[in-house]
């Protein structure tokens, strides 16, 4: 029985040197993230030293990074920035646009009715990337669901609308027409 009690006792002692044991190491993880940043602060003081013996080589490095820098700028400049009008004149064709199909010309007079200029409407078409042989397809599409057409008179209201003739015949062409 006194075997036991002291079977015990160790095992209690052991799990409180055990227990000591796990939240010094919490704690030594607390200290030590806690020293953390005030270990960078110490030997940054040191390290300036060498930073600056090393300055002659991050002087070379902010040198090349310019030069992307110039090279980006072209690239930027290729595409000048659009005044507030053109900015609004791209945005309604492109509203135009997931509405309903457009011709070219269509679109350009659409906007020029909504009061833009007619500079700011041809900029905001020819900036946009439209495949103008698929909106011939889907005014075709568009005329079909609501009135017979022949194939020749489906060609014509789409030149009527502002699409070129090989656009027209196109689009007649998608409907199977």
């Amino acid at each position: 029985m006194t075997a036991l009690l002291i079977i015990a006792g160790l095992i209690v002692v052991g799990s409180l040197v055990g227990g000591e044991d796990e939240p010094a190491t919490v704690a030594d993880a607390t200290e030590v993230v806690a020293e953390s940043p005030s270990t960078p602060e110490a030997p940054s003081a040191d390290e300036a030293e060498p930073a600056d013996e090393a300055e002659p080589a991050d002087e070379a490095e902010p040198a090349d990074e310019v030069e992307p820098a110039d090279e980006e700028r072209p690239a930027a400049q290729a595409e000048p920035e659009l005044t507030r009008s053109q900015e609004n004149a791209v945005r309604s064709a492109e509203s135009y646009l997931s509405f309903t199909a457009f011709s070219q010309s269509g679109l350009v007079e659409q906007l020029e009715f909504e009061d833009f200029s007619t500079a700011d409407a041809e900029f905001a078409v020819n900036h946009l990337d439209v495949d103008w042989n698929e909106q011939a397809a889907q005014s075709a599409e568009n005329y079909l669901e609501f009135s017979g057409f022949s194939r020749q008179g489906l060609i014509d209201q789409l030149i009527f609308e502002g699409f070129t003739q090989s656009q027209a015949t196109f689009g007649v062409d998608a409907t199977g027409l």
